[in-house]
């Protein structure tokens, strides 16, 4: 008697140690859920936190371990690569989610509710909605959400494999998208913001997908070493690598902001709870940029003659289109947007730089880059911590007329929310223009010196942007009904650490460049 032969699968060897950074939030998330689901309402709010807390200190200080013992490279059957790049990101994802969250936990401001809507899946104005409110419910669930967004958002950017990318696309979008519509004010607009942001984000998800399959069809691989093989030395099937090429880079550049992928973020970011539109501004940047880097730098390093010339058109729209529209802008998120949108031009500017020979004591592309991102999210953490507390009789005053005179009512809220528009502005002395010399000396060293000259002068007007709103908060008579509120202390964090690190940063760069630079290039 014979038997069917039995298919052998061979156990998967995973380095836990060196995954544990990730592990710890992904599990923390699960936990997060089954708390909402069984613990009593009234004990929620406090388990959430501490939960998402906890986990958060013990991913960062498990990073730290690993670097130190030089735990890394090639991980989870070849999925994740863990380099100097990943372990830096990785850090600064942690220190900024972490920031976030202390603003998603403000209370103070609301007279003892969040900034979260009471039932996010009632209709607004409903009596339903009426009733939550009234009995102070509490969306709890926004701590695991943002938990399950930070993992994704790490392993995005660590992925050597682009179905592995893509999962983590997904695992990281999704709960952005329900976080976005789940604002306590302005109900409607935070619905309408988290439709958009869902059925674009939809459409882009799919362009990265057909991309991974035409260059799934040249290669017959999705991992990224193995793509840059087949690839650099190929003559035939160039026009499917093309294809998969733009189609990859139509779903990253889309989560970076870069024109023409931009119309979602003014309208996400005003209608999006204010801790969440923070949190978005810079985390989903940061994860974005990280692995457009890896892809374009790793998987289609020999593709630059195709690639450069493409991202420096789109690097010079991105930053004209961001600065005028941020200029015409009255309310103070979307002003913000339009500013991201910018920035987004400004990193690009590296990467169009990105050069193969680099001279000894010189920051490569990428530490230049990764240092940008650091500095510009430690004011954006700030800045938008600052917009919660501007209020009225309402809620939140996101007008611009409304912040007038602010500099007299409240001198340090401006002073500091000035120091952070500096910053963006690149003023000397501040985080952000270091950030910006060390971009444009990359692209400068990379041969891209017209690009450099365009980015100055674009940098020129943006200087204006940034100043009329400080001539605004100083130099205007005060606004009626405009009053910064009584804050908590955890709200105060984001500001106090974002203000320190853009000053340090700006006079001492030395340290932060240091660590941008040991981080090295990308692994294949």
């Amino acid at each position: 008697m014979t038997y069917p032969m039995l298919l052998e699968m061979a156990a998967p060897v995973l380095e836990w140690r060196a995954l544990a950074p990730v592990l710890l939030l992904f599990g923390a998330a699960c936990l997060g859920i089954l708390v909402e689901a069984v613990l009593p309402r009234a004990y929620r709010f406090t388990a959430q936190i501490v939960l998402a807390a906890v986990s958060v200190v013990f991913a960062l200080a498990f990073l730290v371990l690993n670097v130190r013992t030089l735990h890394g490279g090639n991980v989870a059957m070849g999925s994740l690569m863990l380099d100097g790049p990943t372990y830096f990101m990785w850090a600064a994802l942690l220190v900024f989610g972490s920031l976030a969250l202390m603003v998603f936990s403000e209370r103070s401001l609301n007279g003892g509710a969040s900034a979260f809507a009471a039932s996010a899946a009632s209709v607004p104005g409903s009596r339903d909605e009426a009733e939550a409110s009234a009995a102070r419910n509490e969306h709890t669930e926004v701590y695991p959400l943002v938990l399950f967004a930070l993992t994704g958002m790490m392993v995005f950017l660590a992925s050597s494999d682009l179905l592995v990318m893509f999962v983590a696309l997904e695992v990281f979008s999704l709960p952005l998208y329900l976080l976005s519509g789940m604002a306590r004010r302005r109900r409607l607009l935070s619905q309408e913001a988290a439709l958009k942001y869902f059925l674009l984000g939809a459409f882009s998800s799919a362009f990265f997908l057909f991309g991974a399959a035409m260059l799934f069809v040249v290669t017959g691989s999705l991992d990224l070493s193995a793509i840059h093989d087949a690839t650099a030395g190929a003559t035939t099937t160039r026009g499917l690598v093309f294809i998969g090429l733009g189609l990859l880079a139509v779903g990253l550049l889309f989560k970076v902001g870069v024109v023409p992928f931009h119309s979602w973020t003014p309208d996400v970011y005003m209608g999006a709870p204010t801790p969440v539109t923070g949190f978005m501004a810079i985390a989903t940047k940061l994860a974005a940029v990280g692995a457009a880097m890896r892809v374009f730098y790793v998987a289609l390093d020999g593709e630059r003659w195709t690639w450069q010339p493409l991202f420096a058109v789109l690097a010079v729209l991105t930053m004209v289109i961001g600065v005028v529209g941020a200029l015409t802008q009255s309310d103070i998120k979307r002003l913000l947007a339009y500013s991201s949108i910018a920035h987004a031009g400004f990193i690009l500017t590296a990467v169009v730089g990105a050069s193969q020979l680099v001279q000894a004591g010189q920051a490569t592309s990428a530490a230049s880059i990764m240092f940008y991102l650091v500095a510009y999210g430690f004011a954006t953490i700030g800045a938008f911590a600052i917009v919660t507390m501007v209020r009225n009789a309402a809620g939140e005053e996101n007008g611009l007329a409304g912040w007038a005179g602010l500099g007299r009512k409240s001198p340090w809220v401006a002073g500091l929310f000035a120091l952070f528009m500096l910053s963006f502005a690149g003023i000397p002395l501040t985080g952000g223009f270091i950030g910006k010399w060390a971009v444009f000396t990359a692209a400068w060293r990379g041969g891209y010196w017209w690009l450099v000259v365009v980015a100055v002068i674009v940098s020129i007007v943006a200087a204006y942007l940034y100043l009329r709103v400080i001539a605004v908060m100083f130099a205007t008579e005060s606004a009626p009904g405009t009053f910064v509120g009584r804050a908590s202390g955890w709200t105060w964090v984001p500001v106090a650490i974002g203000a320190a690190a853009t000053v340090w940063m700006g006079l001492l760069p030395d340290q932060v460049m240091q660590w941008a630079s040991m981080a090295g290039g990308f692994l294949r």
